[in-house]
């Protein structure tokens, strides 16, 4: 079966991505004060609410990330990609018309069933891609994550601004389009020969993790290192709005400003810098460097006086952005051609877990520490919890370093 053209597969495959984590992006402004509208509720209490929704989304695609990785192992990619995004497309729309907070747990529920496609789109990577242009081509599948995740908060900034349900109609468009476009344009990445049979001990999430373990002890350290890394980076992802709200009174027009902002440092980074430090200081020292980079950036984020400031934060903690692609990079070495779904589930089934864990923590963490009850007053209370955690990290990958 001949090879699919790269740089087709390449776009296809990032805009896929992007659309995948604009969704998250574009409630993250507008979640908190659509809450307030449906339940009439103060900011302070739509925080718990925005931890319960994730927790639900996340429960979703812990569930069939696994199951969506091992049946793209069996089926093929394309055609597990495809049911996703018009699966997608489906969740806009309910978000889009909810009339009550009940309608929007059904659309999360919808949406991390779907989102556990991006075990698969990781996969298709794995299969076109080799050497250094392997962790090169994750650092486009983490710049696509990045823009998609800000460029969906600034758009949902932006949009909330004429409209709070235009946002989620304009995600809904853009996932049903790219679902078209791939319907005509996109190849399958693995050919059958490569293929092996469904087994539905194998699409279990905690035994895949717990294979993983058994056989390579060191990949294993690596993965339990990159959950660490993504709980942590839910301080940002889930609840940067919410803070900005809180501590400095943005508009969401301001948020969406920040947002933009953060993307084009992302993009250039992801899709740029570390083509360039991956090839010259290898998979390990960008590792370590970028989750010292995202320690740094959280810490500021966490004591910072001023709003202008998270400008200069923003700047470090996108430089953590090197670590991701390397982790998964180093990762996929590790394992065969026909275990890279199982093994791209496993990542996403560790998202997951983080998701289920980092929004809820953190969300009553911040939670705690802005109530008139409480005794300190620190909203930066959550981000100083995830600068320790990525400190954790890096610690636990130095070590796993040293076990491979």
């Amino acid at each position: 079966m001949a090879k699919p053209k790269q740089s087709a597969a390449l776009g296809f495959i990032f805009v896929t991505i992007f659309i995948d984590v604009l969704g998250l992006g574009i409630i993250i402004p507008v979640m908190p004060k659509l809450l307030q509208t449906l339940g009439h509720i103060n900011v302070n209490e739509a925080s718990e609410y925005i931890g319960w929704l994730t927790f639900v989304y996340a429960t979703m695609q812990l569930i069939f990330a696994s199951i969506m990785g091992n049946l793209s192992d069996r089926y093929g990619r394309r055609p597990i990609l495809l049911i996703s995004l018009f699966g997608f497309g489906l969740d806009y729309v309910v978000m889009a018309f909810a009339p009550s907070i009940a309608w929007l747990f059904a659309g999360r529920i919808i949406a991390g069933i779907c989102g556990a496609s991006t075990s698969t789109a990781t996969a298709y990577i794995a299969d076109i891609s080799t050497g250094n242009k392997r962790a090169a081509n994750f650092g486009l599948v983490g710049a696509a994550s990045a823009i998609g995740l800000i460029f969906g908060i600034a758009l949902g900034a932006f949009l909330f601004v004429i409209n709070i349900r235009l946002p989620f109609m304009a995600a809904g468009a853009f996932a049903f389009a790219n679902a078209l476009y791939g319907l005509f344009v996109l190849p399958e990445s693995l050919a059958p020969e490569h293929r092996r049979k469904f087994e539905w001990r194998r699409a279990n999430p905690l035994l895949s993790l717990l294979r993983i373990y058994k056989k390579q002890p060191a990949l294993a350290s690596l993965l339990a290192a990159t959950a660490i890394v993504y709980v942590a980076q839910k301080a940002v992802e889930y609840l940067l709005s919410t803070f900005i709200y809180e501590k400095f009174n943005w508009t969401p027009a301001s948020v969406g400003y920040l947002g933009l902002f953060t993307g084009l440092v992302l993009f250039a980074i992801q899709a740029g810098l570390i083509r360039y430090t991956v090839p010259k200081f290898g998979q390990q020292k960008n590792i370590i460097a970028g989750l010292v980079f995202y320690a740094v950036g959280l810490l500021l984020i966490a004591i910072i006086g001023k709003g202008w400031m998270l400008y200069l934060c923003m700047i470090p903690y996108c430089l953590g952005g090197l670590s991701g692609p390397a982790l998964q990079g180093l990762a996929s070495e590790k394992v065969a051609k026909n275990e890279q779904g199982e093994l791209q589930g496993a990542f996403a089934i560790l998202n997951s877990i983080s998701l289920i864990i980092g929004p809820l923590l953190l969300s009553y963490v911040f939670f705690f520490f802005t109530k008139k009850s409480s005794g300190v007053y620190f909203p930066g209370a959550p981000y100083l919890l995830a600068a320790v955690l990525m400190l954790i990290s890096t610690f636990m990958a130095i070590r796993s370093f040293k076990k491979a």
